[in-house]
């Protein structure tokens, strides 16, 4: 056989054995040697300094090739002619076993890719791009919606499965917490193929479960505010009262939204200047806030207990505020039993809608009302560009305003 680089190659007039390979060493100076099979044509052991492999050596589409079989300490040496024969029959039949090979591996490293593995690395490059709490829901849907196709090759997932799993999570958690995991899923996927890892979107084509389903726009009645209120605070903090009650009563004083003020920490309230200062990072919008607090939110702040060692005014030991669900049907229950009948159907930011609502009724100019919410159309445009007016002072106005009109309503 010739040779191909500078590794010497010698043919040894023996049939090959267990224990004539074993013995085989480079000699001085040497790094590289071939021994050629002489019962077999283009079958041989390469020896180097690292480690001693069998090989064929062959000619396909004009070209001379050399390939590995296996270390001989891993491959028997009865069965390397074996696999020798069979890489020489595809050969013969025109079946490439280097491209072969190649598209095993492949195959083999797409298997590895799962959806979990995947997910991973979407959020690694996602986390410094997402806000904290965005990046938290997105994980969760990952680790928990998502969990029946952890396992799955990330180019095996199609449509069916996907739509089958939008379903259980439906059935499960709701439409809307379904069409949230399917908008992450979707998210994943448009980043995988933009990697090159995948070639398509199966999330592409499925049913959105909140397709057609009308927006959110109540807005409380001051009858309904008044029971919210009274009932917001309750026996202890498990029972809706504690953390929630305050977060309830601030969210009406301050047009917050949710996790604004259950993530809330202390270096963000300036007590003795009677402000909120809450960082880009921690607004949709991604810009910093600064937030007047009127006299009542203040006082709650000032009620609310300091925990040793902890920067966050809400929540456990592992975060922020996070009880949401359980405490607001706590409430609810609360609230029918009380009143002898449920409240209509509302959220948590139905309450930011309601202020919104209640500061224009109150005569509040629109474009004010929109920086109390941190909603910047007043800052886009020429607009953005010329105007640099703080509005402290009229942002102040409209919350001491509202504060009036609440009180006055749950008083």
């Amino acid at each position: 056989m010739p040779a191909l680089q500078s590794a010497e190659i010698v043919k040894i007039p023996q049939q090959f054995s267990d224990a004539f390979i074993r013995r085989l060493k480079l000699g001085a100076g040497e790094r590289d040697r071939i021994h050629w099979d002489p019962e077999m044509p283009g079958f041989g052991v390469r020896v180097r300094s690292t480690k001693t492999v069998y090989i064929v050596q062959y000619r396909f589409q004009k070209a001379t090739q050399r390939e590995s079989l296996g270390d001989v300490r891993k491959l028997k040496v009865e069965e390397a002619p074996k696999v020798a024969r069979q890489f020489f029959a595809k050969l013969e039949l025109g079946v490439d076993p280097r491209e072969e090979k190649r598209k095993a591996d492949q195959a083999s490293q797409a298997a590895k890719l799962t959806l979990k593995a995947v997910s991973e690395l979407y959020l690694v490059a996602k986390e410094t791009k997402m806000r904290p709490n965005t990046y938290k829901a997105s994980k969760d849907y990952f680790e928990v919606k998502w969990a029946p196709l952890h396992r799955k090759p990330i180019g095996a997932i199609d449509r069916k499965a996907v739509a089958e799993q939008i379903r259980r999570i439906t059935a499960e958690h709701g439409a809307t917490s379904a069409a949230r995991a399917r908008g992450n899923l979707s998210a994943m996927f448009a980043w995988a193929m933009r990697e090159g890892v995948v070639e398509a979107n199966p999330v592409v084509g499925t049913n959105n479960p909140i397709e057609g389903k009308p927006g959110r726009d109540r807005v409380l009645s001051d009858a309904e505010l008044k029971i919210i209120w009274r009932h917001s605070t309750g026996s202890g903090t498990a029972g809706g009262g504690g953390d929630f009650g305050r977060i309830v009563r601030l969210l009406l004083l301050t047009a917050c939204r949710r996790d604004e003020i259950g993530g809330l920490r202390w270096s963000e309230v300036e007590l003795q200047a009677c402000r909120l200062l809450l960082p880009a990072e921690r607004t949709k919008p991604e810009r910093a806030l600064e937030l007047p607090l009127v006299p009542t939110a203040l006082a709650i702040l000032e009620q609310a207990p300091k925990r040793l060692g902890r920067d966050l005014v809400f929540g456990g030991s592992g975060g922020g505020f996070c009880a949401w669900s359980w405490c607001k049907l706590a409430m609810d229950g609360r609230i029918t039993t009380a009143e002898g009948r449920a409240l209509p159907r509302w959220t948590l930011h139905d309450l930011r809608r309601t202020v919104r609502t209640g500061m224009s009724k109150l005569g509040v100019k629109p474009h004010v009302a929109e920086l109390v919410l941190n909603h910047i159309a007043h800052r886009s445009g020429v607009v953005g560009i010329y105007d640099h007016h703080d509005y402290m002072p009229e942002i102040a106005e409209a919350l001491t305003k509202w504060e009036a009109h609440l009180l006055a309503v749950v008083q």
